[in-house]
């Protein structure tokens, strides 16, 4: 479903300062952007993401890293204060809502504290289809969340989340089948 080969990235590079700040700008004009101007918050998305698919639907206070990583389906939502960190891909797919204060993380660094801060990492992370993610849950890099699942508020996910399947808790555990 996912491939979870890390992507090996150095901070600082003058590539990846002008990505960046690519993204930020989109990402500024998309929250600063008239709430009733739907049309102009979409071209925004639509320019920021990698793809997009029809009736996407993010709240206030969006934010990423890079952008061009994120790809959605049909009927995508996000709630208030949605972060994604995609210097990996985040594929999502039809149908998904994801709760306020979310955290999508695919970024990692070394665990050895040498130069640390020069460079990280990020592995893709695939939502699948239909997927409800709760408030201020976080999901971390290389997790795959098959078709159907709930992922309950407040968890922390660092492993797979088999289809049809119900999700609690730091660290995430299978709590129920659908």
């Amino acid at each position: 479903m996912n491939n979870k080969q890390k992507i090996f990235y150095e901070r600082g590079t003058e590539d990846l300062k002008r990505k960046t700040i690519r993204a930020h700008k989109l990402v500024q004009a998309f929250n600063e952007s008239d709430v009733e101007d739907s049309a102009k918050r979409a071209e925004v998305i639509k320019e920021l993401f990698g793809s997009v698919g029809e009736n996407p639907s993010i709240e206030h206070n969006f934010h990423c890293d890079l952008g061009y990583n994120i790809h959605v389906g049909n009927n995508f939502y996000a709630g208030y204060n949605c972060t994604i960190l995609d210097m990996a891909e985040v594929r999502v797919g039809h149908n998904c809502m994801i709760g306020p204060n979310v955290g999508i993380y695919t970024a990692g660094h070394a665990i050895e504290p040498k130069d640390r801060y020069k460079s990280g990492y990020g592995i893709p992370i695939t939502i699948g289809n239909d997927i409800w993610i709760g408030g201020s849950c976080v999901i971390l890099a290389g997790v795959t969340i098959g078709d159907n699942s709930i992922v309950a508020a407040g968890s922390v996910v660092l492993k797979d989340v088999p289809p049809n399947t119900v999700v609690a808790g730091n660290p995430a555990k299978v709590i129920k089948s659908i």
